[in-house]
């Protein structure tokens, strides 16, 4: 497979990993796209930590209404029988555990479950936003990345380098070359994406892999 064709198929396979009428909170980015590939018969709740549960499609254009945007500040709209809260009502629903899953990128992610997706020191960032309550708070944190930097970085670590945004919550990491579980033992390959092998996949992660 291309890139392209890796970045589908990682889409597609992070979305086999919900329930219908789980409650999900996809990060801005790359796991926006998840909500368009969901299973025949799996419809999920989306919520957004700006205050909003039942989050729908991007309106089209001219059709947008400026009060409704996602927590990256796109175009939402909101489904029949959605609602809109405050700030406050919103991170009560994260922290209280009614989040089912959050889907969320990473800078780093290690073997002990430790997450570090918000800064690089020196470089200018926004802020951490929701995801430190959200990977506390959602009952289950799947990390969607691509499974090495830009610049040919690892990125599945023994243990993470950069600040970390929260420490052993991270549950499953799922990458254009696989499946990996964060578990007691180490980090566990489930799944091989097409047309690579173990081997590919160990060598361009630092923690070693546990074969499922």
């Amino acid at each position: 497979m291309d890139k392209q064709e890796r970045m589908e198929w990682l889409v597609k396979r992070v979305a086999q990993e919900f329930k219908n009428g789980d409650v999900v909170n996809l990060g801005i980015g790359m796991p926006t796209k998840v909500a368009d590939h969901l299973p025949e018969g799996v419809n999920i709740i989306l919520q957004s930590e700006n205050g909003f549960l039942g989050v729908g499609p991007s309106p089209d254009a001219g059709s947008e209404d400026p009060d409704i945007v996602n927590a990256g500040g796109q175009n939402a709209s909101i489904l029949t029988g959605g609602s809109t809260f405050d700030s406050f009502t919103s991170f009560g629903i994260i922290r209280g555990g009614h989040v089912d899953v959050t889907v969320l990128g990473a800078l780093q992610v290690d073997q002990e479950g430790n997450l570090a997706n918000w800064m690089i020191p020196g470089k200018m960032v926004p802020g951490m936003g929701g995801a430190m309550d959200l990977v506390v708070g959602a009952r289950r944190v799947i990390v969607m990345m691509e499974h090495c930097a830009k610049n040919g970085g690892l990125k599945v670590l023994k243990k993470c380098t950069l600040p970390l945004t929260a420490a052993k919550q991270v549950n499953l990491i799922i990458t254009e070359m696989g499946v990996i579980e964060v578990t007691p033992k180490g980090l566990v390959l489930r799944e091989i994406a097409p047309g690579l092998t173990f081997e590919d996949v160990q060598v361009a992660t630092e923690a070693t892999l546990l074969s499922a």
